[in-house]
């Protein structure tokens, strides 16, 4: 049986969820992460925190900081910090253009999801993202509610 392309064959880690409520999302990439072994262990372990994370550009490059990976329990003495940088891996081209984005008034980049992919390796999701005053929060949360209704009603009538 051939394995159908459309599924998600991956482990999420960590999720950020409260980014799509505070943010207008642009753009989404997919990029690696420079992690020790200790760290991998305890991704593995499902113990990882991105909510209050960002990345951020320096020297060039692109930094994942603030994101929580709690110290694996039965590593030694040569186990990983907590809330160290992490850097992202990505081509010259997607660096130049996030770090071009992030230059302009209003964006930034944030995490949306930590998982394993089909093959293993641990990936970030991040995104140019804008961010939402109070009231474009209160219209998502009205047409979400509305969709919710217009399904219920839809559903009643058959």
């Amino acid at each position: 049986m051939a394995k159908d392309k459309s599924s998600t064959a991956y482990k999420v880690v960590a999720d950020n969820r409260r980014a799509r409520h505070d943010y207008f999302l642009d753009e989404i990439i997919e990029a690696g992460l420079m992690l020790t072994g200790t760290e991998v262990k305890a991704l593995r372990a499902g113990k990882a925190s991105i909510a209050e994370s960002y990345a951020s550009d320096e020297d060039g490059e692109i930094f994942l900081i603030n994101a929580n990976i709690p110290i694996y329990k039965q590593g030694n003495r040569q186990n990983h910090e907590p809330k160290r940088p992490r850097k992202l891996l990505l081509n010259k081209r997607e660096i130049s253009k996030m770090i071009g984005a992030v230059q302009r008034k209003g964006v930034t980049l944030v995490p949306l999801k930590l998982y394993f992919n089909e093959k293993g390796i641990a990936k970030l999701e991040i995104a140019l993202a804008r961010g939402k005053k109070l009231h474009d929060k209160r219209q998502t949360d009205k047409d979400r509610s509305w969709a919710k209704d217009k399904a219920r009603l839809l559903r009643e009538r058959g």
